[in-house]
């Protein structure tokens, strides 16, 4: 539905811990016009440079909340509104090198009136510096 406007062009970097580069965040939207309750995300799926990652590499922050995938299907209570942006962060020893990347983001949500998911799939190039 929005999926042009999901990828969001600020907020590509790096993440470190304690001086060690552990993987990389992008900021991004929902594909929906509603915002929906976190456990109605299936999936977020991140590919970059075709390289996919897996599920349990992927946390998503809303609001200063980090949560895992199976975390966001267990929580009935916080919700991701609509236009808000979170952060998509990837567990990936030692990162993305500088430069230009071809970034994918696919997201699989459940919509209550819906009797299929609703898949919704950007990509941008981002440059990481």
């Amino acid at each position: 539905m929005f999926d042009k406007y999901m990828i969001v062009e600020d907020g590509f970097r790096n993440v470190t811990e304690h001086g060690r580069t552990v993987g990389f965040q992008l900021n991004t939207r929902l594909p929906y016009y509603r915002g929906i309750g976190v456990s109605m995300v299936e999936d977020v799926a991140v590919a970059v440079d075709g390289e996919k990652y897996p599920r349990d590499a992927v946390t998503v922050v809303l609001r200063g909340r980090p949560m895992s995938l199976a975390e966001m299907e267990a929580d009935y209570n916080e919700r991701w509104e609509f236009g808000e942006i979170g952060t998509v962060i990837v567990r990936k020893a030692g990162g993305l090198a500088p430069g230009a990347h071809r970034v994918e983001v696919t997201d699989r949500l459940r919509i209550s009136y819906l009797p299929f998911p609703l898949i919704g799939h950007d990509s941008k190039e981002l440059v990481l510096k």
